[in-house]
């Protein structure tokens, strides 16, 4: 039996809606969120970067070259929508899969269809949500069609490219980046959402800023709890407008943008190490909450929140190393939710102790010198003599005992013969390290002096 061929502009996996449930102007027949879809690219919101005047997608247009492109950004800012309306401008028919449901079969039945409409000279515009989801060999199967020219592919992925897809199918894509909505964004969509609706949400000002906060950016998420809101009858409500308290127990509010094992966990805590380096206590704390309320580990924080004590306070403040590893081991004393504030009390530590990477850098200094010179002998007067042969040979020979020469400093040679002595170590003279760098300039003094 031949297959039907695949419905011009339609979504591969979702049933076509009734022409009935179309028509303009009619609240409840479809979700709001649906409803309020932009009819154009100029009127998606919040990525004037893309679809602006001088926008990405609005040049390309412009130029009549639209390239295969990665629409790379968080749930709810527009990336299918993107995709339609593009298609649209173009003059492409527009089709529809996600690699959660997809297969080879799938790929394979879309990529003949879109070369029988080639032939026609008509182009197709393969809309792949999700598509981080197929594997590798999937993603290949793409190269072809691509490279030809009988699909122009728009992707759509919530992770960072460069780990979630190909090399080789991202050097045949432009890769552009949506934004999270921002509060006009987010506004201008409350007002599309009321103008619909015909009249405006029951909320006070604070609590139409929870509401903003609450969707987290996400458009899609901002309109269903407002649809939500419209279809409250005012039972129970103590007043006409709810507040932002009322407004919580009555909507969900929406998880914290995090994956612990993708682009985000990586992300949030290059963040908090960031600004612990900067000495900035009050964002690292923020974004150390951000991190819990994301579901994160705090063993994994506090592992990390050790490995900044070395690296970037170091010698500078001797007490930080401990300090952070007494909150650690607090924390496995203490469990949650009680733990967490030891680690957030060594944060706090962290963010305003004296910084350098002094030591870091040294212990790197060492393996890049280590790796150069190979096995070279330690001089032989270090070298300790147990037996006859050993100290026939000089194992030992000459060595002075520091404690027993003035200021238990003697001044000897401990780099390896042949070898220049190697200044690995250098203080940023920034807190405790201040009293090291007069202690290395005293001896650096008395070993020039040929003590």
């Amino acid at each position: 039996m031949a297959q039907k061929p695949i419905p011009e502009n339609a979504d591969l996996f979702g049933a076509a809606e009734p022409a009935a449930q179309q028509a303009e102007g009619r609240p409840g027949t479809r979700p709001l969120a649906e409803r309020l879809r932009p009819r154009t690219l100029g009127e998606v919101a919040g990525q004037e970067q893309l679809v602006g005047p001088d926008g990405t997608i609005t040049r390309m247009l412009a130029r009549g070259s639209l390239a295969s492109l990665i629409l790379w950004g968080p749930p709810g800012v527009g990336k299918t929508t993107i995709a339609r309306l593009l298609a649209e401008a173009a003059g492409l028919i527009f089709v529809q899969i996600t690699a959660v449901f997809s297969g080879v079969a799938d790929l394979k039945r879309v990529f003949e269809e879109a070369t029988r409409r080639r032939r026609s000279g008509t182009g197709t515009l393969l809309f792949v949500d999700e598509i981080h989801r197929f594997n590798r060999a999937q993603q290949d199967g793409f190269l072809p069609v691509v490279e030809d020219g009988t699909i122009i592919l728009v992707g759509a992925t919530t992770e960072n490219p460069s780990f979630a897809l190909n090399g080789a199918l991202l050097s045949r894509c432009q890769v552009l980046v949506l934004r999270r909505l921002d509060e006009a964004a987010m506004n201008a969509l409350i007002g599309h959402a009321e103008t619909d609706m015909g009249r405006a949400l029951p909320l006070t000002a604070p609590a139409r800023a929870t509401l903003r906060a609450m969707a987290d950016g996400d458009g899609r998420a901002l309109l269903n709890m407002a649809e939500q809101l419209f279809a409250l009858d005012g039972s129970g409500l103590d007043s006409d407008l709810l507040g932002p308290d009322e407004l919580a127990t009555i909507l969900a509010r929406r998880a914290a943008l995090y994956d612990k094992d993708r682009e985000e966990h990586y992300n949030l805590i290059s963040a908090l190490h960031k600004s612990l380096r900067g000495s900035d206590p009050d964002a690292a704390l923020y974004w150390f909450a951000r991190m819990l309320e994301g579901g994160e580990d705090p063993r994994f924080i506090a592992r990390r929140l050790v490995r900044f004590a070395a690296e970037d306070v170091g010698l500078a403040d001797p007490a930080a190393l401990p300090q952070t590893i007494a909150a650690w081991e607090a924390y496995e004393r203490l469990g949650s939710p009680e733990g967490e504030l030891c680690l957030a009390q060594a944060v706090i530590y962290l963010g305003t102790a004296p910084k350098s990477n002094a030591a870091y850098r040294a212990y790197n200094a060492a393996r890049q010198s280590a790796r150069e010179t190979g096995s070279l002998m330690p001089p032989a007067h270090i070298l300790n003599a147990p037996t006859k042969l050993m100290k026939q040979l000089g194992y030992g020979a000459d060595y002075q005992y520091d404690h027993a020469v003035a200021e238990a400093f003697s001044g000897q040679n401990y780099f390896p013969d042949g070898m220049a002595r190697a200044d690995l170590y250098r203080p940023a003279g920034r807190g405790f390290e201040a009293e090291i760098n007069r202690r290395l300039a005293a001896w650096a003094k008395l070993r020039d002096q040929g003590r």
